[in-house]
C-alpha cells in the first residue's frame, strides 16, 4: 500500500507518543473516533456487551470457516484487510437460510442479537482517512478510523480483535481468534496456496522474521486493536 499523508501523519504519531504514551491517547479518544481525531459523520455506534459477544463469535466464525473451507466466491477482495472486512461485512449481514446456503454454513451459529437498523448502520460503512464512508477501506484506514488500541501485549486480546503490523510502505492485519491469529498474506492464488494462513501465539513468537511477532520489541507491532463499534 502506498504511503499517504495522512498513514505518514498517523505513524509519526505512534512513534512519538510510544508504547505507555499510544495507550493512553487511544484509551482518551471518544469511542468511533480514529487517529486522526476527526469527528465522525454519524453518532457512533457501540454495540453493548452482549450484542458484542455475538458478533465477534459471528467474525470469528465467518473468518475460521474461510480457513478451513477456502475462501468462498462471495469474497472477492484477496488480501488481509479484505480478509478483515469479509468477515466483519458478514457477520452483519442478513443470517436466513439462503445466506446460511450461500456461505456454507451449519448450526450451531452464534445468535443474532443486533437489531436490524444498528446492523444495517454499521454494514459497508468503514470510514476512510479522507472522511468518505463506503463499503472499501484499506489496512491502515481499519485501524486508524475504525478502531481503538487495546494493549501492545498480544495477551489482552479478544476475540475478532485485530493484531497490526507497519512495515513502512506496507501494513499488515492478523484477526485474532481467541486461540490463533488468522490472515491472508496478501499474495496472489496460485494452485495450491489461496494466501489464507493461520498461527498459534507460540509459533508467532517465534517466527524466523521477527518483523511479524507480536511482541513488545518488535518495533512494526503496533498493537492489538478493537473495532470501534465493539465493547
Amino acid at each position: 500500500m502506498p504511503i499517504t499523508q495522512s498513514r505518514r501523519r498517523f505513524c509519526r504519531m505512534l512513534t512519538a507518543l510510544g508504547v505507555a504514551g499510544l495507550g493512553t491517547w487511544a484509551h482518551a479518544l471518544p469511542v468511533g473516533v480514529g487517529a486522526s481525531g476527526e469527528n465522525p459523520t454519524m453518532p457512533p455506534i457501540r454495540l453493548n456487551a452482549p450484542q458484542s459477544r455475538a458478533l465477534r463469535a459471528w467474525i470469528v466464525r465467518i473468518a475460521v470457516e474461510q480457513i478451513r473451507r477456502g475462501p468462498t466466491p462471495r469474497w472477492t477482495h484477496r488480501d488481509c484487510a479484505g480478509f478483515v472486512r469479509f468477515a466483519v461485512t458478514e457477520a452483519l449481514a442478513e443470517h436466513d437460510a439462503r445466506w446460511q446456503r450461500a456461505m456454507g454454513l451449519g448450526s450451531p451459529l452464534p445468535p443474532n442479537l443486533i437489531p436490524e437498523e444498528t446492523r444495517l448502520a454499521l454494514r459497508h460503512r468503514w470510514k476512510r482517512p479522507d472522511g468518505s464512508e463506503g463499503a472499501y477501506v484499506s489496512a491502515i484506514g481499519l485501524i486508524q478510523e475504525n478502531s481503538v488500541w487495546v494493549s501492545h501485549d498480544v495477551r489482552q486480546a479478544r476475540p475478532a480483535d485485530l493484531l497490526f503490523f507497519d512495515q513502512g510502505a506496507e501494513q499488515h492485519l492478523m484477526l485474532w481468534t481467541g486461540r490463533e491469529a488468522v490472515y491472508h498474506n496478501g499474495s496472489m492464488p496460485i494452485p495450491g496456496d489461496n494466501g489464507l494462513r493461520k498461527a498459534t501465539l507460540a509459533a508467532l513468537l517465534q517466527w524466523n522474521d521477527t518483523r511479524w511477532r507480536p511482541e513488545l520489541g518488535n518495533p512494526n507491532f503496533i498493537g492489538v486493536f478493537s473495532l470501534a463499534f465493539l465493547s
